[in-house]
């Protein structure tokens, strides 16, 4: 039997990434699903994209600008604010995030209840961005850990302490947009989550020109002759000079052996069908927590200006879902006249998710609307196109304890290598980052 160089399991970023560095290797990626991508989905409709994963990738010097212009494709800044709120009655997408509280219609008791809270997540935010800023010659590893170290002890709701229901509500979507709600994830991870809507072009700041699957869908068709769709993986075994996958296409079972192999799967799975992983790698595979998250795009007509044009993201606490995203705002920026249409997509994490995943999609797309009409009156009259999907292993999310499972999972495993955004706090950019370091560290020892 032939003994490729190396097996990739999984087509997402992660994986695509890894096989893109490997390119000229002899390689083999297997993807379960029928279109590459995992969870970056977006569809085109003529000058927009719909969108329900991934939406946001990393800026200049980072892995994935490396990716990008490896590839070819464009990607810009994003546009408009990105720390705009709808609550209460009330459309902010102006001024300081400070003055909210003094905007929107609560008690004073919320009021003061958010002042102060806020002001301990703002020393923090500041604490967070010294702390977690790379060191020079600094590697991968060392910086993840300390990220992960920062604030471990703690959930998020622990920290800031019990808050009245409106106060409650004003920081919980920028929280749970990592699909764990506020009293599941760590102190450091929902301080992370306000240092990066905050500080606006650091850390995840750029959309994809014409949708994030324009990446995943490149790199899958200028891989394809090295690339199996359909193909469902059962067992990844280690052996002591090569690696044995089992997977089934078609109806038939095939095996195929390899000198290394990439597991750019989500951990679960990973844990699942490699059957001789290190005792500590699999205990730590184990340990990772995900949350659901439900999402839907919604393609509308009107031709006059929106009170959304010039945002990109809306937080909306007291809905189904927590964030309204404008898919079409990039295009907007790029218009001399308001053009026809929007692109809007809805986001549903955690225990959003849990209470919507299980519901058809026209029950969830109704529920939607209702949300959607409350906050832009006439909405659904607008909509031409809704569609609605569900990613039970969302997102990752860091907890209390974390920090504890990183050196498991990134130290060596003889043949394999783990790729995912599971084993850092950055998502897409983690996913591509250490989809390449598994790629540079095989082509090490093949050369």
């Amino acid at each position: 039997m032939e003994i490729k160089d190396a097996i990739i399991v999984g087509g997402g970023i992660a994986g695509l990434a890894a096989a893109w560095e490997l390119r000229e290797k002899d390689i083999l990626l297997l993807e379960s699903d029928d279109r590459f991508g995992g969870r970056l989905s977006s569809e085109r409709r003529g000058k927009y994209w719909l969108n329900w994963g991934g939406h946001v990738l990393a800026g200049e010097g980072s892995s994935t600008d490396e990716l990008l212009k490896s590839v070819g494709i464009q990607a810009s800044p994003v546009p408009g604010t990105v720390t705009g709120i709808a609550m209460n009655g009330k459309v902010i997408l102006d001024g300081r995030v400070e003055s909210y509280p003094f905007r929107i219609p609560m008690s004073l008791k919320s009021r003061m209840a958010i002042l102060k809270a806020g002001a301990k997540i703002r020393l923090a935010v500041m604490k967070y961005g010294k702390i977690v800023a790379p060191k020079p010659g600094e590697n991968f590893k060392d910086h993840q850990q300390r990220i992960y170290e920062f604030e471990n002890d703690q959930t998020f709701t622990d920290y800031v302490g019990k808050l009245p229901e409106d106060a409650d509500a004003i920081f919980r979507p920028t929280v749970s947009r990592s699909a764990g709600d506020p009293e599941e994830i760590s102190a450091g991870a929902g301080i992370g989550y306000f240092h990066l809507v905050w500080d606006k072009g650091e850390g995840l700041s750029r959309n994809v020109h014409g949708g994030a699957a324009t990446l995943t869908n490149t790199l899958g068709e200028s891989l394809s002759d090295k690339t199996r769709l359909g193909a469902v993986v059962t067992e990844v075994v280690q052996h002591q000079d090569h690696v044995e996958v089992t997977y089934t296409e078609n109806g038939e079972v095939h095996v195929v052996k390899a000198k290394y192999a990439i597991m750019a799967t989500p951990a679960p799975i990973t844990n699942k069908i490699a059957t001789n992983l290190d005792t500590d790698m699999r205990w730590a595979l184990d340990q990772i927590k995900y949350g659901p998250y439900v999402s839907a795009a919604f393609l509308t007509n009107e031709t006059d200006p929106q009170v959304w044009d010039d945002a990109y993201a809306i937080a909306t606490p007291k809905r189904s879902f927590n964030v309204a995203f404008n898919m079409s705002n990039l295009n907007r920026s790029w218009e001399s006249t308001r053009e026809k249409g929007s692109s809007i997509m809805t986001f549903s994490p955690a225990s959003l998710a849990r209470k919507l995943i299980d519901q058809s999609d026209e029950q969830i797309i109704q529920t939607y609307l209702h949300d959607l009409n409350e906050i832009f009156p006439g909405f659904s009259d607008k909509v031409v196109e809704a569609k609605v999907q569900r990613f039970p292993l969302g997102l990752a999310y860091c907890f209390p304890g974390r920090a504890k499972l990183q050196p498991y999972l990134t130290k060596p495993d003889g043949r394999l290598f783990l790729a995912g955004d599971y084993l850092g706090t950055l998502y897409t950019e983690t996913s591509i980052k250490t989809g390449q370091e598994a790629a540079k560290n095989i082509l090490q020892r093949l050369s």
